[in-house]
């Protein structure tokens, strides 16, 4: 009976209580569902959002940059410090056993106010090794929570990493557009320096037959000159993103072959009615509400901190004269066990003061998930807005472009059949140059804009796990 006793005791004991308020999501008071109008459609979007954009060199970079990038190596060593630091809390569920041996060899003196009693030589030896332990009884539920708060800021560290990864993915996207924009500008600047040229050839030609004036010469040679300045620019622009690109790679020898930016093709975007829902998928937003997970197991572990600490404590070994018999000897076993009690009786407030900061820290944590919330709804609305209407600008400014180059073509005519003067071709080239470059320009953001979409999304979504009907 007592022995059964004992056992209930220890299981009372082991299963104790556990301290401090069990987590809850905060509410939230967020729409259901965005009210942007429909742009796009129900067709989902793979984790690998970037390979919709159907360009080989694209996903090699991003590929390169997920493997390669300091910053990645960087998340993954603070994720195996995190996993460590799990190992070790949940080491201390157990009992800790030490193995300890000393050996002394003394001598004692005989010429004391006590002399040493018969049989015992002045001088002896002490041989000693054992088995020690300690345990502390998680009873308030200190440790259970300990492991509770690092378990979370491990989930933290994990989605801080898929942070970065998100991150690098979309920087790395969008460089490799101002790229391919920055091709596509080439293509179109070096278009104009060469009718530009051609310009200047027929009004030199025209000013030798005594029809044009130098100051046209003058303005031609101007306006060539102005446009192989921007050529120049748009290259020196070019060099600088690549060397971007080739550190976002983790390549520095990096060069990229030029390419089109009007050969992508624009992805698959959410219809109406996105549900506000899929915030929960974004890794930031997970990694507050772990972080606030965290804050809030502190709590209980700082009010265990006010109560008893039950531990237990044992050793067993043995102990002789001499080391051949250390061990053999059923004389020389030695063993001992214990049970330790601390109260903090008077501490000042101290501990008390302890959990007041632990209630503030979770306090601060809920308004770090609230505002995580909260900027990323906002994000989204942010990108949907800007892809809507940038998309909805690609027929103006193509518009624009066909109205220009009619212009300059209208103009060209007008001044060979001696109806207007040169400065109206001048006049045309520009304002071709200017919304051309403003075509470019504006696909550009709106790549960018799809990116920045992704990115607000978490990476990829879909219907079906958004709860949505398709």
């Amino acid at each position: 009976m007592s022995l059964r006793v004992c056992v209930l005791a220890g299981v009372c004991l082991l299963g104790g209580c556990t301290l401090g308020p069990d987590y809850e999501r905060p509410a939230m008071d967020l729409p259901k569902a965005y009210t942007e109008p429909d742009v796009g459609t129900t067709a989902p979007v793979p984790s690998e959002w970037w390979k919709l954009y159907g360009d080989t060199t694209l996903n090699e970079l991003v590929a390169a940059a997920l493997e390669r990038n300091a910053d990645i190596r960087l998340a993954v060593a603070r994720i195996e410090e995190a996993d460590a630091n799990l190992r070790a809390a949940n080491a201390a569920f157990l009992p800790e056993i030490d193995l300890g041996g000393n050996a002394n060899r003394t001598r004692s003196s005989t010429t004391t106010a006590l002399p040493l009693p018969s049989g015992i030589p002045a001088v002896r030896n002490d041989v000693r090794l054992a088995l020690s332990t300690s345990f502390e009884l998680d009873f308030w539920g200190r440790l259970r929570r300990s492991a509770e708060a690092v378990r979370a800021q491990l989930l933290a560290t994990r989605y801080a990493g898929d942070i970065v990864a998100l991150t690098l993915e979309g920087l790395t996207a969008q460089s490799y557009f101002a790229l391919r924009s920055l091709d596509a500008q080439l293509i179109v600047t070096r278009e104009t320096l060469a009718t530009r040229e051609d310009a200047l050839a027929y009004v030199r030609a025209r000013a030798k037959g005594g029809v044009a004036s130098e100051l046209e010469v003058a303005q031609a040679e101007g306006a060539r000159a102005d446009i192989a300045t921007q050529l120049k620019d748009l290259q020196r622009q070019r060099v600088l993103i690549e060397h971007q690109l080739a550190t976002l790679a983790g390549r520095l020898d990096l060069a990229v072959a030029t390419g089109d930016l009007r050969t992508l093709p624009m992805p698959p975007l959410p219809p109406a009615g996105l549900p506000s829902a899929l915030l929960e998928r974004r890794p930031d937003i997970q990694q507050a509400e772990q972080q606030l997970v965290s804050a809030n197991a502190q709590i209980g572990v700082a009010k265990a901190a006010m109560f008893p600490t039950l531990s237990l404590t044992g050793f067993a070994g043995g102990e002789s004269a001499r080391l051949s018999t250390l061990l053999n000897d059923r004389g020389s076993g030695i063993w001992s066990i214990g049970f330790g009690l601390n109260l903090p009786i008077f501490d000042a407030g101290r501990y008390r003061a302890l959990t007041d900061a632990a209630v503030a820290r979770q306090h601060q944590a809920v308004a770090g998930y609230q505002k995580a919330v909260e900027t990323g709804f906002r994000e989204v609305a942010d990108a949907l807005v800007t892809v809507r209407l940038t998309s909805s600008s690609e027929e103006d400014y193509q518009m624009s472009v066909d109205a220009a180059r009619r212009a300059l073509r209208l103009s060209r005519m007008r001044y060979e059949a001696g109806y207007s003067p040169f400065l109206e071709v001048l006049d045309a080239q520009r304002t071709a140059n200017t919304s051309e470059l403003a075509a470019l320009r504006n696909r550009q953001s709106l790549l960018s804009a799809t990116v920045d979409l992704m990115k607000a999304l978490g990476g990829g979504w879909s219907a079906d796990r958004a709860g949505m009907k398709p």
